[in-house]
């Protein structure tokens, strides 16, 4: 051995045996390439968390805004990173004293949930964040599903738990009242056990953030179970993993410009308008506080309380689905900002009608796509210098497509589908791209480094998640020449009428562009000649109920519209509001359920 490689050997050996590391460090004399390697690794790189970014803003910056807030008392609360970060940390000790490893959290968008998340993360635990709006049996089954030890509720939803709570009554509950007090009388249970972990931590040597984990030992470790919707079956437990955390928190600063902000604001002024539990808030929880930003956390959506926060706190950035969108655009606060606040929308493709509106007022959207299982947003629609000399129509209809793959991934791909003996989509097998001529339809897969690690004991749904060593988004979708991609449905939303392919995203697209119509969805009917049909549920403009007719709008789609004739639905159904998801995306299997006659519930 060189005298050179011996003294690689000792260097490694004695460096490796300080790591905490499971592999052993060999013994001098013995040294291995795989030794050689994993030292020459280890010394110019970290393991990746997005807890890390708590920590590093409230050194950099700890007196600068983190969090605005109106609480359940109706009082505003505005806390420094300093604090936030104190009480992450409090809750972290509170969890390792008491050894709590996998934490739900049952929640609407609170100081709570965001200090929850960091500090879960610090302890090295996993976050298991639901959909508070679920039914109580939905709630307890993924509770039970994802063998959580302990609960952070929001004082509001807490009698959710009551069917949970009597199968496992030695699972503590951790309360937030969500209160201005943090001790006293108004505190709750949530505010006592940062208290508690913080003592803790003095009574065991003040370690502080260097106790815990914002540097994990494994960046492949989970950070995160994300419960997917569960519409057609139950929800799937979507493994997230400190590392892609960290890389798609990273992604959405860049993408979303996170790090640009109107000349009134004095740092990014983020809005929660988007649920927390929802692909844990699309790792914006972690993005906006890498750039040291403030969140104004929402209780819930009220239209006029957003203007006012987008009037006099200078909101720079929020994430919103286009119905989201359309509703605020709709509201009778709406005025044109007076600096541009950046949006970022996705949930379900947007109309090029939605985005002149925004643009009209000042809120300029950037198009995102993805899934819970790509940690929500992968995909940008990229806006290009010279589409400003393009058509009104053509450059908004270009800023509505799903784009391209996010620079902290690969590419996005739509590769050949077949129909299936049911008359759904399925892959070929093999994994052959679509052409890029914006015609040939392909289903939307992705490879990189922000796809889910797979589905929670559940190894069936993750091998036919990455089947073909492709993610699987089910979404289909056409590859424009320019490598953009642009969704036309989900796969079971497609009408197929007499042979023919009908996108419902673009007929919906249609629709909202007569004067008075506001949301619309269309679903498929069944059709004794021609197989299916189109059929629309709309809602129509403030001040137009009653103005308007099913019939008026199909006779318009027919005469003033530029689609082909076949694709105008046969029937148009006015409703007061559409049933929507928590995050605002449309729920099409309650209307496909309410075509068939089906009993209506919101």
């Amino acid at each position: 051995m060189s005298s050179a490689i011996k003294r690689l050997s000792d260097f490694a050996g004695h460096l490796l045996s300080a790591q905490p590391s499971a592999t052993a460090a060999p013994a001098a004399g013995s040294v291995t390439d795989a030794a050689i390697e994993e030292f020459t690794h280890r010394h110019h790189i970290h393991q990746l968390s997005p807890t890390f970014f708590l920590w590093r803003a409230a050194q950099i910056e700890p007196d600068a805004t983190a969090i605005y807030h109106k609480t359940a008392n109706g009082k505003i609360l505005r806390r420094s990173y300093q604090e936030a970060a104190d009480r992450a940390r409090g809750l972290a000790y509170f969890l390792r004293k008491h050894h709590l490893k996998r934490v739900g959290i049952l929640s609407t968008n609170t100081p709570a949930f965001l200090e929850s998340i960091f500090g879960i993360g610090a302890a090295g635990a996993v976050n298991v964040a639901i959909n508070y709006r679920l039914k109580k049996e939905d709630i307890t089954y993924i509770f039970e599903h994802a063998d959580v030890d302990s609960i952070i509720v929001d004082a509001e939803f807490q009698s959710l738990l009551d069917e949970f709570k009597q199968k496992h009554p030695h699972v503590p509950l951790i309360v937030d009242t969500d209160t201005d007090a943090t001790e006293g009388e108004l505190s709750g249970p949530f505010d006592q056990a940062v208290l508690e972990g913080l003592i803790y931590d003095r009574e065991n040597g003040s370690k502080g953030w260097a106790g815990l984990e914002t540097e994990v030992k494994d960046e492949e470790g989970l950070i995160a179970l994300a419960y997917t919707s569960g519409t057609t079956a139950k929800p799937k437990g979507v493994e997230y993993t400190h590392r892609s955390a960290y890389l798609a928190a990273v992604g959405n600063v860049i993408e979303s410009g996170l790090n640009s902000w109107p000349a009134r604001a004095d740092r990014c002024h983020y809005l929660w308008t988007l649920p927390m539990f929802h692909a844990m808030g699309w790792t914006f929880p972690w993005s906006v506080t890498a750039v040291r930003g403030t969140h104004y956390c929402l209780r819930k959506i009220e239209y006029p309380e957003i203007w006012r926060l987008l009037k006099d706190e200078a909101i720079s950035h929020f994430n919103a689905a286009p119905t989201v969108n359309t509703l605020l655009c709709a509201d009778p606060n709406a005025e044109r900002l007076p600096e541009p606040v950046r949006v970022t929308v996705a949930a379900s493709p947007p109309t090029a009608h939605l985005f002149e509106t925004m643009e009209n007022l000042n809120l300029m959207p950037v198009h995102v796509y993805g899934l819970t299982e790509t940690y929500g947003p992968i995909t940008k629609g990229y806006h290009m210098p010279s589409w400003r000399e393009l058509a009104t129509k053509d450059k908004y209809a270009k800023m509505a497509r799903q784009g391209h793959g996010f620079v902290v991934s690969l590419p996005a791909r739509v590769i050949k589908t077949k129909m299936d003996e049911a008359g759904g989509w399925e892959s070929n097998g093999e994994i052959v791209d679509v052409n890029k001529d914006g015609k040939e339809i392909g289903e939307i897969v992705f490879v990189g480094n922000i796809c889910a690690k797979g589905y929670y004991k559940d190894a069936k749904a993750t091998r036919k998640l990455f089947q073909g060593g492709v993610l699987h988004s089910g979404d289909l979708a056409v590859w424009h020449p320019d490598g953009a991609i642009q969704i036309l449905d989900r796969a079971k939303d497609i009408i197929i009428s007499g042979g023919e392919n009908i996108s419902s995203v673009a007929l919906e697209g249609m629709l909202v562009t007569h004067p008075d119509i506001l949301e619309a969805a269309c679903v498929a009917v069944a059709d004794s000649h021609w197989g299916e049909r189109p059929k629309a549920f709309v809602t129509v403009k403030s001040g137009k109920q009653g103005q308007v007719t099913g019939e008026q709008i199909i006779q318009w789609a027919k005469e003033q519209s530029n689609i082909s004739r076949f694709m105008v639905p046969r029937e148009v159904e006015i409703l007061d509001e559409l049933p929507k998801t928590s995050t605002g995306k449309l729920r099409k299997n309650v209307l496909r359920d309410w075509a068939k006659g089906g009993q209506r519930e919101m």
